[in-house]
């Protein structure tokens, strides 16, 4: 198990494989050792050096982990959170500090303005105290303001606080009591490695994770512009519930949350509000139709993965791709080959650095 977490984190932590690149590996390897094994034919064939950390830094690695606690859940196996892991980009491996189960239950995501109103304070306290109570487990961002609140409302009920650095680093300064609390009474989660401090690029990182985790998405308070509205849109693209509370159009705060309803975020003014909405969920927060559900193409089958892809079929797929981002989907349907094939030959020319893979199914020539 050891050895498998090693080779899991070495795959992980190649750059530019990412989170779809991953899965992708694994589904046409089997595992981690065999990905890692074929890793230097693949990239060679596109003249590539891939830099794939050393398995002595890997464990230097798992080590930290080990001595701060934290349990390691990665995507497909048993203990990760079902409704992330049915998004497209849901990260190949998540630290968690706490209670793990509680990505398990239905999950509300409660987000909002860090300058947040005292009026929206008080609120996202309120109602989230009182959707815990009620079973809901409540998930945020440990931000300034809404978020602050959301967590300190929902504590006793069951809150998780996904945070943009490592499972150690504690952003902002002053939750650092909160963060310790919730990873005694409720769940922590962090994507980056251990030691590393969140920039401006891991917070819409940390928003997927956090809209990827819930039936839903709250938004109480937001600027037009504002990660909140990230969060939301995120939510909307993997099928999820936004619901967002109206406020004044003279208060910069309430923009983003009146612009969301708008765009047909369902406007909530109660807790029961919030319920409602969610109720075309079952029990567990896992009915319903998740419009954005992510169907990891199925890659494994009659091919020799050793060898290089059918010389017609790149031909092919090479002509159809251009620098503008097309879904997966179309290739298959102007293609005429079965996905399987497809899925196979994106994945070499992905590694041979010949593409490049964008946001909802998509792919363009590199």
């Amino acid at each position: 198990m050891i050895a498998d977490a090693a080779d899991r984190l070495r795959l992980i932590r190649t750059p530019t494989i990412g989170p779809v690149t991953y899965r992708q590996l694994m589904a046409r390897f089997g595992n981690a050792s065999a990905a890692l094994a074929a890793l230097p034919e693949l990239a060679a064939r596109g003249r590539r050096k891939l830099d794939v950390p050393s398995l002595a830094v890997a464990e230097d690695e798992l080590a930290s982990y080990q001595r701060l606690g934290a349990q390691l859940l990665f995507v497909g196996s048993p203990g990760y959170p079902a409704l992330l892991a049915a998004t497209e980009t849901a990260p190949p491996l998540l630290t968690a500090l706490g209670d793990a189960s509680l990505a398990d239950r239905a999950c509300l995501g409660v987000v909002g303005a860090r300058n947040a109103s005292a009026a929206g304070v008080r609120l996202a306290r309120r109602w989230s105290e009182e959707l815990a109570a009620r079973d809901l487990v409540i998930v945020s961002g440990l931000a300034r303001g809404i978020d602050t609140a959301a967590h300190i409302g929902a504590i006793a009920g069951g809150t998780i606080a996904v945070i943009a650095g490592g499972i150690d680093v504690v952003y902002p300064p002053e939750n650092q009591g909160l963060m310790a609390r919730i990873a005694e009474e409720g769940l922590v989660l962090a994507e980056q490695p251990p030691g590393v401090q969140p920039q401006a690029r891991h917070f819409p990182r940390r928003n997927r994770i956090i809209a990827g985790l819930a039936a839903g998405t709250l938004v109480i308070e937001a600027a037009p512009r504002s990660g909140s509205l990230i969060t939301a849109r995120l939510a909307a693209d993997y099928g999820r519930e936004v619901m967002a509370v109206p406020g004044s159009p003279l208060d910069p705060r309430a923009q983003g949350c009146n612009q969301l309803i708008r765009e047909g975020a369902t406007l909530v003014q109660s807790a029961d509000d919030v319920l409602e909405a969610l109720s075309a969920f079952d029990a567990d927060g896992r009915g319903g139709t998740l419009g954005g559900r992510f169907q990891l193409a199925e890659i494994t089958g009659d091919y020799d993965v050793a060898a290089a892809a059918p010389e017609e079929v790149r031909t092919a797929l090479t002509g159809l791709l251009s620098p503008a981002p097309v879904a997966i989907d179309e290739l298959v349907r102007q293609s005429g080959y079965p996905a399987a094939m497809v899925a196979h030959v994106l994945l070499d020319l992905e590694l041979e650095g010949a593409l490049e893979r964008h946001a909802g199914g998509r792919v363009a020539r590199a």
